[in-house]
């Protein structure tokens, strides 16, 4: 392969030899890493290892758990919620109203419906991201290399690793050759750890993930740079990665505490619909001596009370705010998590990946005599910087995988950074290559320049590089300053250096070069664009921020004080171990960074925030966050480079990456319960004036006015109401501007409740004087039951008004968008116009046309209520929230 193009695009020409290339397997599988190690080793006889994966299984996470579309339906089959939609289809089928039933039945089948696509939508996109994740393998069997799917790996199985791969399986390493592998999925440390090579017999137990120079590898980890000879020992569920699963299965998903409440609202109120039916029944029978007649009366009062509303808006509410979430990428696994994230009080963060970009970036570079330059600014770059970014692109792989070559050739390729220096205009070619070594951690590149002057460039830790400049005692105190100051910023410091070959056959050391030094190079794990302003947002929410991060105290510092997470104390995975519990809970709240912690001291923090009370939401996308993504009430993972069992763990998958998304996701949370306190508001108010006029015959001796026919029609006003059109309302201004609520906050606490009893009475009352207006004018019975009929459902789309909003006023109710609204007050019109002027609908309902005082006293009373409603409101609201 020699004269092959290396793919530089940054230094056009460049050629490398066949003595730099030989070490990086074919894409066919056929390559030559190793070949010592190949020939030592013939690997499993391919019956060897079809024998092995009958008897041990796939190297895979087991899926036993996998939803089903089959399994998603009978979850939401089983939901409280709904089987009181269905228990209210058949109180309705009972009491002989086929229509009602039928509505109920309809509604209970549309959320059944959405809540299945869109969770049957979920599970199709984590199928495809698995599909996506599943690495092949390079395996040596019987004496030839094979490249097979990682699922098919064995014990026993010689795994040829190399630069870009995944390992598919946990494995000692037989041989080793500057191998660096990027382990942050496993311990959330963003900086790639080095190898070495382990000499058989293996030990039996495996080391823990995260150390330098061990001899062992992971599932799930990516090699950066070099290559080596892995022998597997573990796979699929006995993997690291198969551990922590495993370890899921303990681990129970929390019902939603708003569930509860509304499942004790709903028979609270259906308790007391059975009581009042039963009651009228009695009185008509026993003080009218009329039974038909109350019977009548019981089964309209017992329809008007019977709360089927409830359920049907908390299904709806759900299923409805889950769509509209997958419209910004972000995906619920399951519905009921969004409520509990709109109530978060303490969001736990990883760092790597999530606040993050997982890549590496150059933000400054040094000279020798302190000069620096922030490459951040935009400025040009001088000649002096480009040169040190030059020599830190030839000291790299040519196709780099390492975080940190990557980020050499983005800069050499920016701008006027990709400006080559005007002694690096040659054809070059690689010479020879000086690879990563225990002994010298800096990588050396020998050039040819097509002179008779060689040229060599070194990259490497600025203490190797200051050993390999030969650097006075002085000189090296202030490469060592220098490189401390950068390390206090949160970065990371590489040193780069250059000499000069004329020899015909190169050194087998680069110590034999004569080194001069050239710079200082500082990385950073750049943030994601949108985590400055998401924290912002969550400040403002009265949301606790907390890093939870495998990496250095110093640089989880300097990263959360970037991100704008409020300044605080840092504990350690040791201090963490140190601290009992009960110190654990006093610390907590001072808080802000815990570094170098293990994954199963994240349960723990997780597990502490919930002993104090707090909601806690946790995000992540390794496989060391996914006990504590199942454990916190709300787990969120990343989708993109998040790993399965992560994914599985979770409630919430960010399609994106993006933690912006989360504070979206919390918006949509509590927005969804503004909205379903608003409509129980409603619902509340709606029906003591329905119950009012059912009762009213019994109480005042009137005849009766409202059969169950028209409490059909009345409901199918009120339902679509209450799912549809305060589902839609838009959030209150304030929404991201207020603490999260306390935990144990019920949905309708008592000044709640209160007001929707005073819209309620007001209600009633109104149309009460109506009719007391009406019965002593003498109008007939079928007049005054229009008369009634409608003054209700006016002041039912009144009441919608004046609950929109809790702050607004009722101009902007009336003149703030809502589709649905509009559908639904166009609908009522429609029906009372053609009650008012279509003989057969009014004969069927028993209505009579009103007349010019008829008309004008019903639109006073409509028009009175929700003033009065409104200047209760705003008296409400300048003493307290309502």
């Amino acid at each position: 392969m020699a004269g092959q193009p290396c793919g530089w695009h940054e230094i056009p020409h460049l050629r490398c030899s066949s003595s730099v290339i030989d070490q990086a397997p074919d894409a066919d599988g056929s390559g030559t890493v190793a070949e010592a190690d190949a020939e030592a080793t013939n690997g499993l006889s391919e019956s060897e290892a079809q024998a092995r994966l009958a008897a041990e299984g796939p190297n895979e996470l087991p899926r036993e758990g996998r939803r089903t579309t089959a399994r998603i339906v009978i979850e939401v089959l089983r939901e409280p919620m709904l089987a009181l939609l269905v228990a209210g289809g058949l109180v309705y089928f009972a009491l002989g109203d086929l229509g009602e039933a039928m509505i109920l039945t309809l509604l209970a089948g549309l959320s059944v419906g959405i809540t299945v696509i869109q969770e049957s939508r979920s599970e199709r996109a984590l199928e495809a991201l698995r599909d996506l994740a599943s690495p092949r393998a390079l395996v040596i069997r019987g004496g030839v290399r094979r490249r097979i799917p990682g699922r098919e790996v064995v014990r026993g199985d010689r795994l040829v690793l190399a630069e870009g791969d995944r390992v598919p399986a946990d494995g000692w390493l037989v041989e080793a050759h500057g191998l660096s592998v990027d382990e942050s999925l496993l311990t959330g440390e963003s900086v790639a750890v080095r190898k070495s090579s382990a000499t058989a017999p293996f030990p039996l137990t495996a080391p823990r993930p995260g150390g330098d120079m061990l001899p062992y590898v992971y599932s799930g980890s990516l090699v950066v740079g070099g290559n080596g000879l892995c022998a597997v020992q573990a796979t699929g569920a006995l993997s690291e990665i198969g551990r922590i699963g495993q370890s899921l299965a303990s681990f129970e998903i929390e019902t939603p505490r708003l569930y509860g409440q509304t499942r004790r609202l709903v028979l609270m109120f259906a308790a007391g619909g059975v009581g009042a039916s039963l009651l009228a029944v009695m009185l008509y029978g026993l003080l009218r001596d009329n039974w038909l007649e109350g019977a009548l009366a019981g089964i309209a009062l017992g329809m008007a009370m019977l709360p089927e509303e409830f359920p049907v808006v908390l299904a709806v509410f759900m299923a409805m705010g889950a769509m509209r979430l997958s419209r910004v990428r972000v995906l619920a696994r399951r519905a009921a998590a969004i409520e509990t994230l709109g109530s978060t009080t303490v969001l736990c963060t990883d760092k790597t990946g999530t606040l993050t970009q997982n890549r590496m970036a150059i933000t400054e570079l040094r000279l020798p005599d302190g000069r620096s330059f922030d490459t951040r600014r935009g400025d040009a770059m001088p000649t002096d910087f480009r040169s040190i970014v030059t020599l830190g692109t030839l000291a790299s792989a040519p196709e780099p995988f390492d975080p940190m070559e990557i980020a050499f050739h983005e800069l050499q390729s920016r701008g006027d950074a990709g400006q080559r220096a005007p002694d690096r205009t040659e054809a070059w070619r690689l010479r020879q290559r000086y690879p990563l070594d225990p002994a010298l951690l800096a990588v050396s590149h020998l050039w040819e320049t097509g002179g008779s002057e060689q040229m060599v460039a070194a990259k490497g830790a600025p203490e190797a590089i200051a050993g390999l400049c030969r650097l006075e005692p002085h000189d090296h105190a202030a490469l060592r300053d220098a490189a401390d100051s950068m390390a206090t910023e949160g970065l990371r410091v590489l040193s780069v250096a250059e000499a000069r070959w004329t020899g015909s056959t190169p050194p087998a050391n680069p110590r034999e070069f004569g080194f001069v030094f050239r710079g200082l190079v500082g990385f950073e794990d750049p943030l994601r664009p949108s985590v400055r302003a998401a924290m912002a947002q969550c400040r403002s929410a009265g949301i606790h921020v907390v890093m939870i991060t495998g990496d250095y105290p110093e640089t989880a510092r300097a990263i959360a004080r970037e991100a704008g997470i409020a300044q605080g104390e840092v504990v350690t995975g040791p201090m963490l171990a140190a601290m009992d519990d009960a110190e654990l809970a006093r610390t907590l709240q001072r808080v802000t960074v815990f570094a170098r912690i293990m994954p199963e001291q994240k349960l723990r923090i997780v597990a502490a925030f919930k002993a104090a009370g707090a909601v806690v939401g946790m995000t992540g996308d390794g496989v060391n966050d996914a006990p504590s993504l199942k454990a916190a009430h709300i787990g969120i993972a990343m989708g993109g480079r998040g790993t399965d069992v992560a994914r599985e763990a979770s409630s919430i998958v960010l399609l994106d990456d993006d933690f912006g998304s989360i504070v979206t996701a919390i918006r949509v949370g509590r927005r969804i319960f503004d909205n379903l306190r608003k409509a129980t508001a409603f619902i509340i108010a709606v029906h003591i004036p329905i119950a009012g006029l059912a009762l009213a015959p019994l109480l005042f001796g009137l005849p009766i006015l409202l059969a169950p026919l028209h409490i059909a029609l009345l409901e199918m006003i009120v339902d679509p109401v209450c799912s549809l059109v305060f589902e839609s309302e838009i959030e209150e201004d304030d929404i991201m501007l207020r603490p999260p609520r306390h935990p144990d906050s019920v949905l309708m606490p008592r000044a709640t409740l209160g007001w929707s009893f005073g819209q309620g009475m007001i209600a009633i009352a109104a149309i009460a004087v109506l009719l007391s207006w009406g019965w002593a004018a003498g109008i007939g019975e079928n007049q005054l039951r229009s008369l009634a009929y409608f003054a209700l459902v006016a002041i039912i789309l009144g009441l919608v008004l004046v609950n929109r909003s809790f702050s607004s006023s009722l101009v902007r109710a009336v003149t703030r968008p809502n589709r649905a609204l509009v559908a639904v007050a166009a609908s009522v019109t429609l029906l009372l116009l053609a009650a008012q002027f279509v003989r057969p609908v009014a004969e069927l309902l028993s209505f009579a046309p009103l007349n010019i005082s008829e008309a004008a006293a019903l639109a006073v009373t409509v028009l009175l209520v929700p003033l009065l409603l409104e200047g209760l409101k705003r008296f409400l609201n300048a003493g307290r929230s309502v």
